[in-house]
């Protein structure tokens, strides 16, 4: 390969005393010309080795037939109206339908309309309580930076000018007279990299200038993240306010009273406390306090602090994720990452516990209190989503919606298996593949992880992942230390000073799928975004002979400088900073992506991939990682970046994108496995 040449400046940094040099900092300024070349040049290399795999194409129009089929979304009452999203299978972004009654559904909001690429896309949306106003955000360009839009639900008119400049934030109305969102001031510089870390709540009220939107929370309080929302019934204002991604304090302010005032309810970020639902004046709280795997709590409002909670739902072995509908709980809970759902009253009164179609992933339960009609979806790795009505009151269950899709499920498998980490820890893993498959040691694998900001990988259907397991791919998911599928134990586990654990479970992945000849090293590929972009940088540098090729897609890389871009200082709790002590210094640095490729080493083929638009974690990371490799490694593995413009961090993304995105991904994967034709037809080796 002859990559572009990457100038060098060593920038030097002095931590602790120790000198850090940082040879592609100027990377980093994503105004310059300068970076904009490199970008140029690096996707210029990346896309002509890419043309030259010859299934290429053959994958694209696999991805693009699979993919086209009608999708449609749980139903949702606003109003006199009933919502659903839909695609009709391969537009860019979803449509919002609506209908009364029976009639025939319309087309209530088009975002495929809202820019000529269909890189615009819906961020959320909030109705009024009588269903008679919309608001709703849009991100331009795959940004995290949004624009709120007002209108009249029932003319379909825009109803004042667009709110700009938010960011992080939630909708939430006040009646029908304005909206309660959040954002930050707008950088100096870059608004794609520089830093952001004082979030406010602001109120909107209809017909006044968004200058002159009040500050409600987070003036003097400086807090990096702070949500607003509102009870169904209109009476609380619900703040929440965090400094990084766990833990929150939480505050209420009574709608109802002029100038009331705004009251707390937990003062730390110790804990994950949040207002599920609201009788009156109790308050129904879901919680980890004292509880690592959630509990469920009632408490006045008038006295709401932890000394006065009653428990409603006490904490179980299994971590617990509740919704409420029609007057009930549902409880979600995780049995080793699959969904067991129970229903209670809101004494705590178990009604039944629900029967699901199968073992997978169940979401939803949710509606109004006066909605005894909810629907749930349900889906695994082998089952496309489908969608189910439940009666709260009869308990009956029936399909409402099955996608058509030209896939198979009956001809596919797919099974939990436990294995041993390097310090004697079980972690649970389901690998999928289609059946009949020889374990020989030579099927095409992509182990895929994440161990992160106790965020849960459930059974989930993908149409790449379909596509892939058609090749005769082996798709394996392993549910690592430093996610949610064990409560706050198992999280914590995998943060800071106890991160390598995260890496050694995915390591151990890869030993056991090996080992029990699923697959070899000729044959695995090790695949993550964001964080898991994190963990299979780390993978590949400290075990480059575990794999074939590499995926770190829009990762987190440089993790002595990642708290110094947009909001990553708020993912200090999973990191820790270089900044924190001497000692938590010299542990990021130990495993630091762009501080840990070697001179000489011949590491497995790569295809780095992140979005010039992605100012969640900024494309430095990227770019730094992969000028790194590409001036160090050794061999003839292939270490490229694909960097998609007009693109972010991956919500909204188009579909169009996302499937020339992943015929890139899996051509360059089995390109590298020496596959010169698709692995379904002929194969070069064994």
């Amino acid at each position: 390969m002859n990559y572009p040449t990457t100038k060098k400046v060593d920038t030097i940094t002095n931590y602790f005393g120790t000198e850090v040099k940082d040879s592609y900092r100027w990377l980093e300024d994503d105004m310059s010309e300068e970076t904009k070349n490199w970008v140029t040049t690096q996707n210029e290399v990346t896309y002509n080795y890419l043309s030259e795999i010859p299934y290429r194409e053959e994958l694209k129009s696999r991805l693009e037939k699979l993919w086209n089929y009608e999708k449609i979304g749980s139903p949702f009452k606003e109003g006199d109206y009933t919502y659903f999203f839909k695609n009709n299978g391969l537009q860019n972004q979803n449509l919002l339908y609506r209908f009364k009654n029976e009639e025939e559904p319309e087309v209530f909001l088009d975002p495929n309309t809202f820019s000529k690429d269909g890189t615009t896309s819906l961020g959320g949306l909030s109705f009024s309580k009588d269903g008679k106003k919309l608001a709703y955000s849009i991100s331009e360009r795959g940004s995290d930076w949004r624009k709120i839009i007002l209108m009249d639900a029932e003319s379909k008119e825009i109803l004042e000018d667009t709110i700009i400049d938010v960011k992080f934030s939630g909708i939430a109305w006040k009646g029908d007279e304005g909206i309660f969102y959040s954002s930050y001031e707008k950088p100096k510089g870059s608004e794609l990299s520089a830093k952001t870390d004082q979030h406010r709540l602001f109120y909107h009220k209809l017909g006044t200038a968004q200058k002159n939107d009040p500050i409600i929370f987070g003036d003097i309080v400086k807090r990096r993240y702070i949500n607003g929302s509102v009870t169904e019934d209109g009476k609380y204002l619900v703040i929440s306010a965090s400094e990084s991604t766990s833990g929150n304090e939480l505050y209420i302010k009574d709608l109802s009273k002029e100038d009331s005032k705004i009251i707390t309810v937990v003062n730390n970020f110790e804990n994950d406390t949040f207002v599920l639902d609201n009788i009156g004046e109790t308050l129904l709280l879901g919680t980890n306090l004292n509880a690592p795997n959630k509990r469920i709590v009632k408490v006045e409002a008038a006295k709401p602090t932890p000394e006065n909670w009653v428990d409603v739902i006490p904490e179980t072995n299994n971590v617990l994720s509740p919704s409420t509908a029609n007057g009930y709980i549902f409880t979600n809970y995780m049995v080793d990452a699959v969904s067991q759902v129970k229903q209670y009253d809101y004494t705590g009164k178990l009604i039944r516990e629900i029967e699901l179609p199968g073992i997978g992933s169940a979401g939803g339960f949710s509606g109004k209190k006066d909605e005894e009609l909810i629907y749930y979806s349900f889906s695994n790795y082998i089952n496309p989503g489908s969608i189910y009505s439940f009666q709260t009151v009869s308990g009956t269950s029936e399909l409402y919606k099955k996608p058509a899709i030209d896939f198979n499920s009956d001809n596919y498998e797919s099974h939990q298996v436990f294995y041993t980490s390097k310090d004697g820890t079980k972690i649970p893993m389901i690998i999928s593949y289609r059946k009949g498959i020889i374990l020989n040691g030579k099927n095409p694998t992509i182990l895929y992880g994440y161990g992160g900001f106790n965020i849960s990988l459930t059974p989930s259907f993908s149409i790449t992942n379909a596509v892939w397991m058609e090749q005769g791919g082996i798709y394996a998911v392993p549910n690592l230390r430093g996610g949610g599928e064990y409560g706050k134990a198992w999280h914590n586990a995998g943060t800071k000073m106890q991160k390598q654990n995260v890496f050694d479970d995915f390591i151990a992945a890869a030993e056991y799928l090996i080992a029990n000849k699923y697959t070899s090293a000729d044959y695995l590929a090790i695949s993550g975004g964001s964080n898991g972009g994190l963990l299979v940088g780390a993978t590949m540098l400290q075990r480059p002979d575990l794999m074939k090729v590499a995926l770190p897609a829009v990762g987190v890389l440089d993790m002595l400088r990642y708290h110094t871009f947009t909001a990553g200082a708020g993912w200090d709790y999973d990191y820790g900073t270089a900044d924190d002590s001497k000692e938590m210094f010299e542990y990021l640095l130990a495993y630091s992506p762009v501080h840990n490729v070697k001179e000489g080493v011949n590491y497995p083929a790569t295809l780095v991939t992140t979005g010039d638009h992605d100012d969640r974690v900024v494309p430095a990371h990227s770019f730094k990682f992969a000028a790194e490799l590409q001036a160090k490694h050794t061999g003839n593995n292939p270490t490229l970046i694909r960097i998609e413009t007009n693109a972010g961090h991956g919500a909204g993304t188009p579909v169009s994108k996302t499937i020339e995105q992943y015929a890139d991904i899996f051509g360059f994967t089995l390109y590298n496995m020496d596959y010169k034709d698709l692995p379904n037809k002929t194969k070069v080796k064994g």
